[in-house]
């Protein structure tokens, strides 16, 4: 069974409904507590169930490193900002687009409503803590290589506009051992993406959840309410046992009403033991008459901005490469915001074109001035001796204190030597 990482890529239906399109990775176990409340330093502490080469039942742990926090909601930027990524016909693991067109692709705004600063500010939040965030796990498949493997990666890093109100884009780089494992083909899912966001986050996790264990399927399996309502939900361990059955029967039940499942059930098979027994609902059937397509450009709406037409906009992401008219977009929406429209001789367009005209041949290269304000805006990831204390700590429980001392074995790699570049 593999372990899961969802991923949105926006697409129509006939009928007009969202489609949401899953490869997957990490959705078998919660990636921080449902509690609404949490400070620095977060460590979340989930396992997950899977069969070896050998056939044989295992357990591996998770250890979820947030040293800013982490909320439920956050899955969201997530999944959508990596379904973004792997919607581009260039997807390099590199990233670039406004946070207005993220949002818009997302569906948490739109040309009418819902276009405040406050989505913007969650949405930068939700980024910072999302790139500080280290994932660890004693058996993580990889669908590259065909095998559990110890793992240990961040999501992703971020660069953005020192000035709240610049038009100029927002850059997203993924990490490369998270990249590769979900970029490979290793199966995935589809799921109506306007339902996901409608649900509360434990209804969300399930609901992903169930779209893996239970597609093309007859039968969902029967999950232990413990494990179901801690490792899968997100609930404290320290719950009792009724309020776990009390909880779990909530999410249940919001996801009966959408049709998610159906007779779902939670069952006494021993003192102090339940299990949970639940029927796929309408919602969970294959959807044939869906196939996903790429999102429009995210360096649309930077040209657009620029004075460019629609038409001029897309002939120039079709005639250059993307990281060149990203590049160059960016150089010239930071002069245009730094120096006014009379550092252009003609006009921002026309450098623009004539930029890119000169790049693609390799005789113009970014100004000196640019470099200086790129520094200026990159911010600081470095932890504080506190997390990184924890941290280590962390790396030790998952791995064994040897990890310092073995030398890396021909197909297996070790955390430590993974975040040598981030320590």
């Amino acid at each position: 069974m593999l372990i899961a990482v969802a991923m949105f890529k926006q697409s129509r239906t006939q009928h007009g409904r969202s489609v949401g399109v899953g490869q997957l990775s990490l959705v078998e176990h919660a990636l921080c507590p449902l509690e609404t409340k949490r400070g620095a330093n977060l460590v979340h502490r989930a396992c997950y169930r899977f069969t070896d080469a050998q056939r044989r039942r295992q357990i591996a742990h998770v250890r979820v490193f947030a040293p800013l926090g982490l909320f439920p909601g956050d899955e969201l930027y997530l999944w959508g900002l990596l379904a973004l990524t792997l919607s581009q016909p260039e997807s390099d693991g590199s990233f670039d687009a406004t946070p207005h067109w993220c949002l818009r692709q997302l569906g948490l705004i739109d040309t009418s409503k819902r276009r405040g600063g406050r989505q913007y500010q969650q949405f930068a939040a939700a980024l910072e803590r999302l790139s500080a965030v280290s994932y660890l796990s004693s058996a993580c498949y990889d669908p590259v290589r065909c095998e559990y493997r110890q793992v240990s990666f961040r999501f992703f890093s971020y660069s953005l506009p020192a000035n709240p109100e610049s038009n100029r884009v927002w850059n997203i780089v993924w990490d490369d051992v998270f990249f590769r494992m979900v970029q490979a083909i290793g199966g995935s899912m589809r799921f109506d993406l306007e339902l996901y966001r409608a649900l509360d986050p434990a209804a969300r996790r399930m609901f992903l959840l169930l779209t893996k264990v239970g597609y093309r399927k007859g039968r969902i399996p029967v999950f232990g309410l413990q494990h179901l309502a801690v490792d899968l939900l997100g609930l404290s361990p320290t719950l009792a046992i009724r309020d776990m059955k009390v909880k779990v029967s909530r999410t249940l039940k919001r996801l009966e009403a959408v049709g998610v499942i159906q007779s779902g059930q939670i069952l006494r098979v021993a003192p102090g033991q339940f299990t949970v027994t639940l029927e796929r609902g309408p919602a969970l059937n294959p959807k044939t008459d869906c196939e996903p397509t790429a999102t429009e450009s995210p360096l649309i709406e930077g040209l657009l901005a620029l004075g460019f037409d629609l038409q001029a906009a897309s002939s120039l992401v079709r005639r250059y490469p993307r990281k060149l008219v990203a590049l160059w977009t960016d150089i010239t929406q930071a002069a245009l915001e730094r120096f006014g429209r009379q550092h252009f001789r003609k006009s921002p367009m026309a450098f623009l074109v004539d930029s890119l005209s000169k790049a693609a041949q390799g005789t113009r290269t970014p100004p000196d001035w640019w470099h200086e304000v790129r520094k200026a805006e990159q911010k600081s990831e470095q932890p504080a001796p506190e997390s990184r204390e924890v941290f280590s700590k962390l790396l030790d429980e998952v791995f064994g204190s040897e990890r310092r001392d073995t030398k890396a074995k021909s197909g297996l790699v070790r955390a430590g030597d993974l975040l040598k570049a981030s320590f």
